[in-house]
């Protein structure tokens, strides 16, 4: 970390944090790309769209319910919970593609998800909540209310991010001091167009990762590792150098 990082995270009022699959990885979590088991034989694009549900919805609900399954036995892993430390000291925004509520769950505040949450599940008929869907004997989860078929609330292949979620972390990007983008390869629009926004607005921007991404090039720095050592590690110096101010 360079002396330029440790002086402008000091005087930072604002930091905003992208956060990729590298971050959860940590917790456990494969990534969405790498399923394991028994799914092996399919490739998430065959499952993770409203043509393969409507299709064969048993298949499909089984799936995520393993996935959710995994998300639900995971912890926060240091970068989770030093991320919402940082959140007590400087205004701190989390823009995640995620989908694993580890950030809610660790007590930061203001988490943007820009590709839902696994843990929530919705009717396609009649849009009512179901937070705990129950398959039945055939591996479908239907609606209480209306008997419609319940899917995850996340974002498929060919479908559009949330509005108010892309809303919300354009206006944060504009308006950050510095920007964290960890553990993601920030290969997708438009999360990946955001660490630029975010320097062309006068941020001071940061890849944390493990890899060197298609961002690389464009950031002020780099700061090699995985993120269960690196961001608790940013978040100290941001600490210590708060606490010596006061």
């Amino acid at each position: 970390m360079s002396p330029e990082l440790r002086k402008i995270l000091s005087e930072a009022r604002s930091v905003v944090v992208l956060t990729g699959a590298g971050v959860s990885a940590e917790s456990g979590i494969a990534t969405f790309r790498d399923p394991d088991g028994l799914w092996q034989q399919f490739k998430p694009q065959e499952l993770a769209n409203i043509d393969a549900f409507l299709a064969n919805p048993s298949l499909v609900q089984r799936w995520y319910a393993e996935r959710r399954r995994v998300v639900e036995e995971a912890e926060p892993n240091p970068a989770h919970r030093a991320l919402a430390l940082l959140d007590t000291v400087v205004e701190t925004t989390i823009i995640t593609q995620n989908v694993d509520g580890l950030h809610h769950q660790s007590g930061s505040r203001n988490v943007i998800e820009l590709h839902g949450n696994i843990r929530r599940s919705y009717c396609v008929d009649c849009g009512g909540k179901s937070d705990n869907p129950q398959l039945d004997a055939q591996g479908i989860a239907h609606c209480r209310r209306c008997s419609g078929l319940i899917r995850p609330d996340v974002v498929w292949f060919g479908e559009m991010l949330p509005v108010e979620a892309i809303r919300m972390a354009y206006e944060a990007t504009r308006t950050a001091d510095v920007f964290l983008s960890i553990g993601t390869g920030a290969e997708v629009s438009p999360a990946a167009d955001l660490p630029i926004i975010a320097g062309r607005h006068g941020a001071y921007t940061v890849e944390m990762n493990i890899r060197r991404s298609a961002i690389s090039d464009f950031v002020d720095e780099i700061v090699s590792g995985p993120a269960g050592t690196t961001v608790p590690d940013l978040v100290s110096v941001v600490l210590d150098s708060r606490q010596t101010s006061t």
